[in-house]
């Protein structure tokens, strides 16, 4: 695993969470239990802190990063896809960043969303809990996330972690 300390910013990840070897982790950053973080995702705390929750799942290529005045959170139970940015925003709990996405500077996203794959959530906008944020830049829809759609999303990467702990290994 490529887990870096910074001066004095070491990450903390929970023994639980699960971090591929190829996955990047720098400085001010805090991992929650059955979290996963996939290959080539990048998680860089050098200027602020980065906080993510439990049994969220960080998927390949993501790019996480904070800015000096902006802490970047992210809730438990969310999913992350494939090649999102997110930077310097706020993701509550049972949230789904769909593939491809950027969540720019104190946006918040709060719970029970879903940001559509490569939809652009643009900085201080707000995306309501049971919305969807649509495009680019993005659009809300209400009221279309029902509460526990990602709930099998989330349990199938938690148990992806704990399989890829115990069983992944390099043959080359």
């Amino acid at each position: 695993m490529a887990i870096y300390a910074l001066g004095k910013k070491i990450p903390r990840i929970h023994s639980d969470a699960y971090i591929h070897a190829d996955a990047t982790v720098i400085g001010d950053v805090t991992i929650g239990k059955h979290s996963t973080v996939w290959p080539s995702a990048v998680i860089r705390a050098d200027y602020g802190t980065i906080v993510i929750g439990d049994e969220t799942s960080v998927q390949d290529g993501t790019v996480i990063h904070a800015t000096a005045g902006l802490l970047t959170q992210i809730g438990s139970r969310c999913v992350i896809g494939h090649l999102a940015h997110l930077e310097g925003c706020s993701i509550a709990d049972d949230v789904l960043i769909g593939s491809g996405s950027i969540v720019l500077h104190r946006a918040v996203v709060e719970s029970h969303s879903l940001v559509g794959a490569n939809s652009v959530v643009t900085n201080d906008m707000i995306v309501p809990s049971y919305a969807m944020a649509l495009g680019v830049p993005a659009k809300i829809a209400p009221n279309r996330v029902k509460e526990g759609t990602f709930t099998a999303i989330v349990a199938n990467y938690v148990a992806n972690g704990k399989q890829y702990r115990t069983d992944l290994r390099r043959i080359d």
